[in-house]
């Protein structure tokens, strides 16, 4: 029976319910699944629901009695089309919610209508929720079992603290690897995008081993591309791995794969390189072992011709010879791939395999790398973005997971601005906070330098890898650039020096603790992180303080209109709260047209999520859970966290709110808008109206002396909205950006505005 055969099936899947009136007997046995509290505890809410359920002759119910449950779970996965179906759907993902009643948890089904909660950010772990009414979905191929289906919910707020202690009901919940309810599928997804590795099926404990090469045949990857067509049976390949790609998923509704992913890796010996192909299972098995610079010994693989629209990265030796007419498959049947790691003290030179090639550049280089140029980069994390979402496809339920990050080398004034996308290493990418130790690898330079302002960032490409901690052994660490890092002692030389000159450290630059940084080789003092931040041609008293930033942001087209009014709210550069500055326009039409429009659009609040934040070494792990992705599972916070305000705000400027009026007089929005100082290109530009700040998103700052870090807040408003003045009645094309923070919190911001005359 499929109920028995271990495997996953289709329809309910056999971590479902067991009916308390088929089960009364079998409660606490390893084979049954009912736990009944005892006879002195509290009564669990979720075994009354189900026996409400059981008892009622329709497959839904309202509880009769409706109390709080707790969210320890959000998990997702691609839902199968259902046998009956005939037209393939899209990819349709499901969640399951694992909730808590304070006797008991039960893992529960998510009506698909209820998902845009999730999206929103709205039912998520941690909360308290109310269940107003529940259904079954029955699986039909073994008696009385079921899965609870959530229906309606009301969600509420975060509680301060909630128990993990409470045993699930369905012991079949508790088995491992975590399946999901419905479906054949074996795993769970990540929860915000396909890339990343999530659950328990993800191995990391393969390690090299000794072998014995002398009964084995090799095949050098150059002989193998000629003779490969007229073979049937493929010699052994002694190779080592170059690059490694983030993971592809591949799922979809009318495919019955169980783990459909793929990678690539770049391998190569001493008479080529070529691509390999790991597919479904073996990536679970296989993908978070595999690291650049391995060698491997692999058998047993197959041979195909390759994909002819893949880009194969460039070779890390120029020399070494780019075979592009073929790939390996590496699969676990068909034939069944056996993967050796060799480890690095059993490899021989006269094998002759390539040694890793990296491509550091530092930041004063960077201005004259060409477009696409593919480099490497090492330094220190002086910015962290929030964690933002964009969409692969529209009307698709895919998105890539990206921040934005800068990085510090100490060679320019200006850091690495870097655009980075998830590369399937969630444990470094949802862990990184300023003045951090940073490398990223295979970045792609973007830039057009006829805008203004120029653009110029790098963006990770297919087969970026990061790397914060435990840099010993990396083989990047034997690099030319690494290599003026100071030594612990002369670290700690350099602290005591400081320290004996300037009396004491800021907060912000005290030493990091060890296990912040793991690398003899890369172990920096504060003196040294603090030249690395602020450049070699840094004032000494403007020391730049790391940030967290959390702007998310995506790009929707604003709407042709005439802008109104202006009024400025700036956050202390001294002190934690925001103050309101009363610096305020408005033109005469506002005052006239006011009161008769048909709808007025509030999206001008700036909400705490969204401000930068200085950041404090000993809060990092309440700061960057602050700025991630929502977790799928319920992480208890360590003693009692602060709150985002009690933190600084690292924005000097503030930001302005802006009312625009549309063309017809009849609707109004209110936008934010966040300027920042303008960069040394936009300086001969003429910025000196409000107009002209706006196109460029930034403003001119008035001269300040050595000892005035940023003007004031206060005199910079007043010089803009003096120059407001101009904008009675001009029409202008306004450029929106919509930033949904969940829980039903959205702004507005104005990214950029143009007048008629500037426009085609």
């Amino acid at each position: 029976m499929s109920g028995e055969s271990g495997q996953p099936q289709a329809g309910p899947s056999h971590a479902g319910l067991d009916w308390p009136t088929l089960q009364r007997d079998r409660a606490g046995v390893p084979g049954g699944v009912i736990r009944r509290a005892g006879a002195q505890g509290p009564r669990s809410w979720i075994q009354k629901v189900l026996e409400q359920i059981t008892g009622s002759p329709r497959q839904w119910v309202t509880p009769s009695e409706v109390v709080p449950v707790t969210v320890l779970a959000v998990q997702r996965y691609l839902l199968e089309d259902e046998p009956r179906d005939t037209v393939p759907k899209p990819p349709l993902y499901c969640y399951d919610v694992t909730i808590s009643d304070g006797v008991y948890q039960e893992k529960c089904y998510l009506d698909p209508s209820l998902n845009s909660l999730v999206y929103q950010n709205i039912l998520k772990v941690g909360i308290e929720m109310k269940i107003s009414r529940v259904s079954c979905l029955y699986n039909e191929k073994r008696l009385g079992q079921g899965i609870l289906c959530i229906d309606n919910v009301h969600c509420g707020e975060t509680l301060d603290a909630i128990s993990l202690e409470t045993p699930f009901r369905n012991r079949a919940h508790e088995e491992k690897p975590e399946r999901p309810l419905r479906g054949g599928k074996s795993h769970y997804l990540a929860l915000w995008n396909n890339e990343d590795p999530y659950g328990d099926i993800w191995l990391t404990d393969k390690q090299p081993e000794e072998y014995n090469f002398n009964n084995i045949k090799i095949i050098s990857l150059s002989h193998l591309e000629m003779t490969w067509a007229n073979r049937r049976n493929f010699p052994a390949l002694l190779v080592r791995i170059l690059h490694k790609s983030k993971l592809r998923y591949y799922g979809k509704p009318d495919k019955k794969m169980i783990e459909p992913y793929q990678t690539f890796l770049e391998v190569a010996d001493s008479s080529g390189t070529v691509s390999v192909i790991m597919w479904n299972a073996l990536c679970p098995e296989w993908y978070k072992s595999l690291r650049v610079g391995l060698v491997l010994l692999l058998q047993d693989y197959s041979v195909k011709k390759s994909y002819p629209f893949r880009m194969q990265p460039l070779p890390v030796d120029p020399q070494i010879k780019l075979i592009s007419t073929m790939e390996i498959c590496l699969n676990l049947r068909d034939p069944p791939t056996n993967i050796i790691i060799i480890p690095e003290k059993q490899v021989k030179p006269e094998w002759r395999l390539p040694k890793l090639n990296h491509r550091f550049i530092t930041r004063s280089e960077l201005d004259d790398m060409p477009e696409n140029h593919i480099c490497d980069v090492i330094g220190m994390l002086a910015f962290v973005g929030r964690v933002q979402r964009s969409k692969k496809k529209e009307n698709r339920e895919d998105f890539w997971s990206y921040r934005w990050i800068h990085i510090a080398d100490g060679t320019s004034e200006q850091p690495f601005i870097v655009e980075l996308f998830s590369t399937s290493q969630p444990e470094i990418f949802e862990n990184i906070y300023p003045m951090t130790y940073f490398v990223c690898t295979q970045l792609k330079v973007v830039r057009n330098d006829t805008q203004v302002p120029k653009l110029l960032y790098l963006t990770t490409t297919n087969e970026s890898r990061v790397f914060i901690t435990g840099h010993r052994g990396q083989p990047y660490t034997y690099d030319t650039k690494n290599a003026n890092q100071p030594s612990t002692s002369q670290a700690a030389r350099e602290e005591s020096q400081i320290q004996e000159r300037d009396g004491k450290w800021h907060q912000d630059d005290r030493p990091m603790s060890s296990q912040c940084f793991q690398s003899t080789s890369t172990s920096l003092s504060p003196s040294k992180k603090r030249r690395i931040l602020q450049g070699p041609y840094a004032k000494p008293v403007a020391v730049p303080q790391p940030e967290f930033f959390s702007q998310t942001k995506g790009n929707k087209p604003g709407m042709s209109s005439i802008f109104q009014r202006q009024e400025s709210t700036s956050a202390s550069i001294l002190g934690k709260a925001r103050k309101t500055i009363s610096d305020r326009w408005e033109s005469q039409m506002w005052r006239e047209k006011s009161f008769g429009l048909i709808d007025h659009l509030h999206y001008s609040h700036v909400y705490p999520e969204s401000i930068p934040r200085k950041f404090i070494l000993e809060h990092r792990k309440f700061l960057t859970q602050q700025y991630n992705s929502q977790p799928a599972k319920y992480i208890p916070p360590e003693g009692r966290p602060p709150k985002l305000d009690d933190f600084t705000s690292a924005r000097s400027l503030g930001h302005f709110e802006v009312t625009i009026l549309g063309l017809n007089h009849e609707i109004a929005i209110d936008v934010a808008f966040l300027p920042m100082y303008c960069p040394e290109d936009v300086r001969t530009s003429q910025i000196d109206t409000l107009l002209t700040c706006m196109n460029y998103s930034c403003v001119y700052p008035p001269e300040v002396t050595v000892s005035d870090r940023f003007p004031g807040p206060r005199a910079l408003a007043g010089d803009i909205i003096k120059a407001a003045t101009e904008l009675d009645r001009v029409h202008i094309i306004g450029i929106l950006d919509i930033c949904n923070l969940g829980n039903n919190k959205v702004e507005v911001y104005l990214q950029k505005i143009y007048s008629p005359e500037n426009t085609s």
